[in-house]
């Protein structure tokens, strides 16, 4: 028996199993667990591994799921995510998928749980111990060191400005090099509204908008601008860092906020990311 990320209980698939993967980076997971023969969809944004993923027929995205087409295909697992997805659509999906899974993932240490999880469903513990291996090497190489402690924005989007909380994924990333993100705790509502975190300006909304002023610029060490889901480019940094006379780097999302067995590769990253300074 496995346990999913709000409780639900599942068994070890069997028979004809049909995989439907709503969250990119777990697409890539299933991949890497040896599962490419048994997922039947995706969605347009789970991009990874390629070429192979193309094969995989697409649903939409991950907040709007065609559900005809996802019904078409008699997925009899699908996995989704507590942030990525809406809850009105995975209550949908309940109505025509036997075992819908749901994953959420807060932190790079919480991979683990998620290699075991989707491992023990689908009979893929030998590969999900030899994930677990690698990341435990790469977080282990990452906390040996003492990191100077640095004050951070990361921008995910403009035209709102929007960034992280400190109940992301991303920004627990980040902690693993001493680096705090902007807001902390106490400039930011502490609680998602009835776990709904992904209206705009919600209270306890985990990625707030915000505005750039002189007093939020003294206090940072320097402003990270990711490369998803906003395109953010070279330019855009090389133009705010004129604007705002501080650091800004531009950062490779997919390797600071995708969990699965990509984190292997996002903690390496970061860790070179923090040996350069900013």
């Amino acid at each position: 028996m496995w346990t999913d990320a709000i409780g639900q209980v599942h068994e070890t698939a069997s028979g004809d199993v049909r995989i439907a993967s709503l969250v990119p980076s777990i697409t890539e997971l299933l991949f890497d667990l040896g599962l490419a023969d048994r997922l039947v969809a995706r969605t347009g944004f789970c991009i990874h591994p390629e070429p192979e993923v193309r094969a995989v027929a697409k649903v939409g995205g991950t907040k709007d799921v065609k559900l005809d087409r996802l019904r078409a295909l008699a997925p009899t697992h699908v996995v989704v995510n507590v942030d990525e997805n809406r809850r009105e659509t995975v209550d949908e999906i309940r109505g025509f998928v036997p075992h819908v899974i749901v994953t959420h993932p807060c932190a790079p240490e919480d991979n683990f749980a998620l290699y075991r999880l989707l491992g023990g469903i689908f009979d893929r513990q030998a590969q999900a111990e030899a994930l677990a291996g690698q990341l435990r090497i790469a977080l282990d190489d990452i906390k040996d060191r003492a990191w100077p402690a640095r004050r951070v924005l990361y921008a995910i989007w403009q035209d709102p400005w929007m960034t992280v909380s400190r109940a992301t994924y991303i920004s627990r990333m980040l902690a693993l090099v001493n680096w705090a993100t902007w807001p902390d705790e106490g400039d930011a509502p502490a609680a998602c509204v009835n776990g709904d975190c992904s209206r705009p300006n919600a209270p306890g909304e985990r990625y707030p908008t915000f505005r750039w002023s002189d007093g939020l610029v003294r206090d940072l060490d320097a402003v990270l601008l990711s490369t998803e889901p906003y395109r953010f480019t070279e330019d855009h940094a090389d133009a705010l860092e004129r604007q705002i006379g501080k650091p800004v780097l531009l950062v490779d999302g997919e390797m600071l906020s995708w969990y699965g067995s990509r984190a292997v590769a996002g903690v390496r990253y970061l860790n070179g990311l923090a040996a350069a300074g900013i």
